[in-house]
């Protein structure tokens, strides 16, 4: 994936996690509760474009953040 979109991405999920008041560690735990094996530092390489977004990852992030798609992916 092209490394500009990942960070915008990643911009756009740090921006929605915090309108929530969420921190990392809670977006982690949540994601874990469902079964997503994630750790913070995975959030975080995530919101800065270091590391790929997994479809099942997104797929949670989106239902947990109450976001729709176009606001996660819009690059």
């Amino acid at each position: 994936m092209n490394q500009d979109i990942e960070k915008r991405i990643g911009r756009n999920i740090r921006i929605l996690r915090e309108k929530k008041g969420m921190t990392q560690e809670n977006l982690s735990a949540k994601l874990q509760i469902e079964g997503c094996d994630i750790t913070r530092s995975a959030i975080a390489k995530i919101e800065v474009g270091q590391r790929h977004l997994y479809p099942d990852e997104l797929i949670l992030i989106k239902t947990i953040l109450k976001a729709s798609y176009e606001e996660i992916l819009d690059a």
